[in-house]
């Protein structure tokens, strides 16, 4: 019996050996790397099987930058108002494509049309966090490439998106994919997402 929990462990250390460790920020070839309001990519359908490229208006890109605009006084300030804005983002973005019944995780959705899992979830935020960067509306992060966990203790492979915070280096996972859709991110530290945290 010890013999065969030993396989069997052994088996699913090399199984999760294979995942990447580390994910690179934009999965597939067709996706826009330098989005911008006029022209972004939105991945759905699980892993990116869907993707759709779009626009934002004047008006939606002025209601989703608002939370960071009117500045915030601290990096902790700042993450908050960063997850409102994502929040909204995907709240304007379920109005185009018809995402706005996604639900939070894999199960409450499963099966059903336009919903998201978590290459979808953290690919879409860091298309959003770069074009609130490239737009001058971080001061105290910086935009990472996106990162997986996995292993014995933490379950199935997860990938969030990440933000470095500029003063002290630490890494913060931005993870919408636990919530449903316009809902704000998870934004906790990295380390401690790495090893299973969880929101609820």
């Amino acid at each position: 019996m010890i013999r065969v929990m030993t396989q069997i462990v052994m088996l699913l250390v090399v199984c999760l050996s294979a995942v990447p460790v580390v994910a690179d920020t934009y999965v597939r070839s067709d996706i826009i790397t330098q989005p911008t309001p006029e022209r972004f990519s939105i991945c759905y359908d699980h892993s990116c099987a869907s993707v759709a490229t779009l626009s934002v208006n004047k008006e939606e890109w002025r209601r989703a930058i608002a939370p960071l605009s009117r500045g915030a006084m601290n990096a902790l300030d700042e993450r908050a108002a960063i997850a409102d804005a994502i929040a909204i983002f995907e709240e304007i973005i379920g109005e185009h494509l018809g995402t706005s019944d996604d639900r939070g995780g894999n199960l409450a959705g499963f099966g059903r049309p336009k919903q998201l899992d978590c290459i979808d979830e953290s690919t879409n935020s860091s298309t959003y966090l770069r074009m609130l960067e490239r737009d001058g509306l971080f001061r105290y992060h910086t935009v990472m490439d996106r990162s997986t966990r996995f292993g014995i203790f933490v379950g199935m492979p997860h990938t969030t998106a990440v933000i470095r915070e500029n003063e002290t280096g630490v890494r913060y996972a931005v993870d919408s994919w636990f919530f449903d859709n316009g809902q704000p991110p998870y934004i906790v530290d990295l380390k401690a997402w790495k090893s299973g945290e969880d929101p609820y």
